[in-house]
This record gives structure tokens, C-alpha cells and sequence, in this order.
């Protein structure tokens, strides 16, 4: 009997082991598919460290609006990498490439990503799988969206198009709800370089409306950018709004060419270059500074207009390189200065 019992008791206890190991796995398992979406790449190679992020949530958006979002790559590495395949988990409903396949140690791109939200209705995960070469490692990235029939934009986005700096541009969105009763609390950019200003509006009877107006700022740095604008509601099924903001800022100033090449030149001898500088508006030269005894830069006119023609006239006296910064300022308040070099090699 006690040998009886005691094996009775060993056997239970072997269940309860047994059991003790099946509930530690559920756990791990429970573990990894709550943790699938706060860290999409929990089993990645060291490939993921190329990334900037891993995932990206556009939040609440409204039904049939298409979206984009870059993953930034940079070649971190003494080696070249190749991105040999990029493929995503919802065809249908995204789709996503690289920019550039190829990048040497130093170089950047993005995996563009493009989610359409008139294929999937309430909230959907899609998973990116990155393919890097030679050896095969894939990272995994997670964008998200809830795609809503109750939620309006006109237009879909703020698309600025091309502006000049300096000159600032503004445009007005309208935000409609449908059904639920929703207030919107506030609005942010995440660029300083965009100012908002929210107001409520008029709508269709029983719904609510919102206009959001946002602003440019004349001093924002030339280039082609985007942003998000987040807009925060009390709805709790939607309390989070993705609006696209993307905008190409033209500079005040441009030069041609930006480098002024005037190869072999003897030592005594004397060459002119023209140099054409253009505004976005009318401007006045202040100043020209980095000439000296060897190289001189003069306009013939100093009057406000929107194209100077410079002369750079180069009188080597000394046999070697010649490599000389010219720094052109204007009365333009925001970014009304630019620079070109002029390289020579001065010979006997």
C-alpha cells in the first residue's frame, strides 16, 4: 500500500510538472502574441539595427485614403548591403519597395510603404519583410490602421505642392464625424515648422465638423518633406487622427554652377567665369566674400533684381591648387545667402 501510494503520489506530481510546463508555455506563447505588434521584429537579425523603426501606426483614417510611410535604412556597416526582396503579408491591401537596392557603407534609403484603406474596414496589422544580401536575413516591420466609414476628410491630405522660401503658404481642411457624438480636443504637428489653428464648423445636420487650417512657416528649410499632423477626439473607438501633410520648399537662392571648374591655368595668366545666381523674388547683393589677391568677384549692376550675373576673374600668381569658397550675400530675410566654389590648377 505505502508503495502504492507513494507511486500514486510520484504520478501526480508528475502531473502537476508536467502541467507546471504546459502553463509556462502558454505563457511564453501569450507573451509573444502580446508582444507581436509593440515589437514586430522580436526574432530579427542583427538587420533590424539598420532600421530607425520598426513599426508604424497611421491610427484612425478615413475610409478609401491611401497611405504612405517611409522606413528609413542607413548602411551602419563596413560592407555593402543589398536589399534583395521586399514583400509584404496583404498584397491587396498594400504593397511596398525600396527606393535604392544597393547601398554602400554610409548610404541611406527608404522602404516605401503604402497601405490603401479602401481594401480593409476597422482595424488591420500588415507585416513588411525585408530581404537583406549576401547572407539571408529579414526583418520584419508592422504598419497598423483603423479604416473608418464614420470619419471625413476634405481633401484627403495637405499637399502644398512647390512654394518659395520666405514666401510661407496656408490650407484648410475640413474633419467630419458620423453617428457617435465626437468632439475634437486638440491638433499637433510633428514639425515646429507647421503652425495650426482649429475652429468648428458647419456640417451636414446631426454631424459634427471641424475646420483645420495649417500654416508654413517662411523660414522652413528647402527641401521636399512631410509630416503628420495628430489630432486627438474624444471618441474613444477613434481617439487618435492621422492627417498627411507634404509640402516642396524652393529655395530663396540658387547659383549655376555651383562649382566653378577652370582647370590647368598658368601661373600669370588671367580667366573669367561667369557665375548666375536667381531668386524667388527681386533681391539686392549686399556683399561678396572669399576673394582675395588671386581671385576677384564682381557684379557689373548692384540693383534689385531677380537674376545677377557675377564675374569671377582668376589672376594665379602661385603654382599649386587654387580652392576658394565665394560666400554671396543678399538682402533676403530667410535664406538670402549662398555659396560656390571655383577650383583651379595653377601650372608653371
Amino acid at each position: 500500500m505505502f508503495v502504492k501510494s507513494r507511486g500514486q503520489r510520484v504520478t501526480r506530481q508528475g502531473k502537476m510538472i508536467t502541467m507546471a510546463r504546459q502553463t509556462c508555455i502558454a505563457l511564453v506563447l501569450l507573451g509573444w502574441a502580446a508582444s507581436a505588434w509593440v515589437n514586430p521584429a522580436w526574432a530579427n537579425p542583427p538587420a533590424e539595427k539598420l532600421f530607425d523603426e520598426l513599426s508604424y501606426d497611421f491610427g484612425s483614417v478615413p475610409r478609401g485614403q491611401s497611405l504612405t510611410h517611409p522606413f528609413r535604412v542607413i548602411n551602419k556597416t563596413d560592407k555593402t548591403v543589398h536589399v534583395s526582396s521586399v514583400r509584404v503579408s496583404c498584397g491587396r491591401c498594400s504593397s511596398a519597395r525600396a527606393l535604392q537596392t544597393t547601398l554602400e557603407p554610409g548610404q541611406e534609403t527608404v522602404i516605401l510603404v503604402h497601405m490603401y484603406s479602401s481594401a480593409f474596414a476597422g482595424v488591420k496589422d500588415i507585416s513588411i519583410y525585408v530581404a537583406f544580401g549576401p547572407r539571408y536575413e529579414e526583418v520584419r516591420l508592422a504598419i497598423r490602421a483603423n479604416s473608418r466609414e464614420d470619419l471625413a476628410y476634405n481633401p484627403d491630405s495637405l499637399n502644398f505642392g512647390k512654394i518659395k522660401r520666405g514666401a510661407g503658404a496656408a490650407q484648410t481642411m475640413t474633419i467630419s464625424f458620423y453617428g457617435a457624438p465626437t468632439k475634437i480636443i486638440e491638433a499637433k504637428s510633428e514639425s515646429n515648422y507647421v503652425q495650426l489653428a482649429l475652429a468648428p464648423a458647419k456640417g451636414p445636420a446631426g454631424d459634427a465638423t471641424y475646420t483645420l487650417e495649417a500654416k508654413i512657416r517662411p523660414d522652413t528649410p528647402a527641401g521636399k518633406w512631410y509630416t503628420d499632423i495628430w489630432v486627438t477626439t474624444t471618441n474613444p473607438a477613434m481617439p487618435k487622427l492621422r492627417v498627411p501633410l507634404t509640402v516642396e520648399v524652393e529655395a530663396a537662392l540658387s547659383v549655376s554652377p555651383q562649382a566653378v571648374s577652370l582647370g590647368d591655368i598658368k601661373a600669370g595668366g588671367e580667366t573669367d567665369r561667369k557665375v548666375i545666381i536667381r531668386g524667388s523674388t527681386p533681391f539686392r547683393i549686399t556683399s561678396i566674400t572669399g576673394s582675395d589677391g588671386e581671385l576677384e568677384v564682381h557684379e557689373a549692376k548692384s540693383e534689385r533684381k531677380a537674376v545677377h550675373v557675377l564675374t569671377v576673374t582668376v589672376r594665379p600668381s602661385v603654382v599649386g591648387e587654387l580652392n576658394r569658397t565665394i560666400r554671396v550675400q543678399t538682402d533676403i530675410k530667410n535664406g538670402g545667402d549662398i555659396e560656390f566654389r571655383t577650383i583651379a590648377n595653377i601650372v608653371p
